[in-house]
């Protein structure tokens, strides 16, 4: 039987566990905070102390962390605790689910080859909730043998694997894109919310009127309602876009290709971020209007 192990039990890596668990999968968990793996196999599967344990267990290793820099620590260390790539077992698959620079992961697929290793390209979309539920979208690329051993788990924690390709870097392409127009959708979401505000209309009924409107989007919806319940929980926060516009910017720079709307959100998280609100939800953009006050919630 393959062996499933899932790396990083944050919002959207303890939802797609949890997803492997229902399909029937014996799920094999690390995360750096020690209790959280515990209280995830308290209904089955195994907490393992380390990287290299649970790497040495598992023929399919799932990561899902923030970006590229922790991905690295967690396949090769971080200079104090070994990876989990010098224990993975020859022709084990690594999953790789973070939003980073497709170069970046066409030169990791070529990294693990050398040592034995398979690798599929696989960053993920659609939040919280449909990672928990088991709906989330992932953009993939991979080798066909790659392929043949991830797929079972591909599908236990996805409603739609897109397979773009048969080599890295595809799947990470696309996900690009797809933050481009997210973080547009959220700072104009934003300034629309704003400008209602500052002009005096009332939030609950501006948002009532775009959501039935064409002007809605998923983002407007989904956003703007952490706004009106003064909500800034971060269940993807300022900084992330901060991050992946950054991101956006690059891939188009290298090709010089203009991106004006995505130049404009990027420096809008930017300035978010300076203010203060980096860890806050990325709806927190808002903020960085002058001149309007913000609903306050429920009391």
């Amino acid at each position: 039987m393959t062996t499933v192990g899932l790396i990083g039990l944050g919002a959207m890596g303890s939802g797609m566990a949890g997803s492997l668990r229902r399909a029937g999968h014996s799920v094999q968990v690390f995360d750096v905070r020690r209790e959280v793996a515990e209280a995830f196999t308290n209904a089955g599967g195994t907490a393992h102390d380390t990287l290299a344990s649970l790497g040495a267990a598992c023929d399919v290793v799932v990561s899902v962390v923030v970006n590229a820099a922790q991905t690295e620590a967690v396949l090769f260390g971080d200079g104090t605790t070994p990876g989990c790539a010098a224990s993975m077992k020859p022709g084990s698959v690594f999953v790789m689910c973070s939003t980073v620079d497709p170069n970046w992961s066409v030169a990791l697929e070529a990294r693990l080859e050398a040592m034995g290793l398979r690798y599929v390209d696989a960053p993920i979309s659609g939040g919280a909730a449909k990672a928990a539920s088991g709906q989330m979208t992932m953009m993939t690329a991979a080798k066909p043998e790659a392929y043949t051993l991830a797929e079972p788990f591909l599908n236990a924690m996805a409603a739609k694997v897109y397979k773009l390709g048969d080599s890295a870097g595809a799947g990470s392409k696309v996900k690009i894109i797809n933050q481009l127009l997210a973080g547009v959708h959220i700072a104009a979401a934003a300034e629309a919310m704003a400008l209602g505000l500052r002009e005096g209309v009332d939030a609950a009924a501006l948002y009532e009127v775009i959501t039935h409107s064409a002007g809605n989007s998923w983002m407007f919806e989904n956003r703007m309602a952490h706004v009106l319940a003064a909500d800034y929980t971060p269940l993807s926060a300022v900084d992330i876009f901060v991050k992946d516009l950054g991101l956006v910017l690059d891939m188009a720079r290298a090709s010089k290709f203009p991106l004006p709307l995505s130049s404009t959100a990027h420096q809008m998280f930017m300035q978010a971020s300076t203010a203060g609100f980096a860890k806050e939800d990325d709806s927190a953009v808002i903020k960085i209007f002058p001149g309007i006050e913000l609903p306050k919630g429920q009391a």
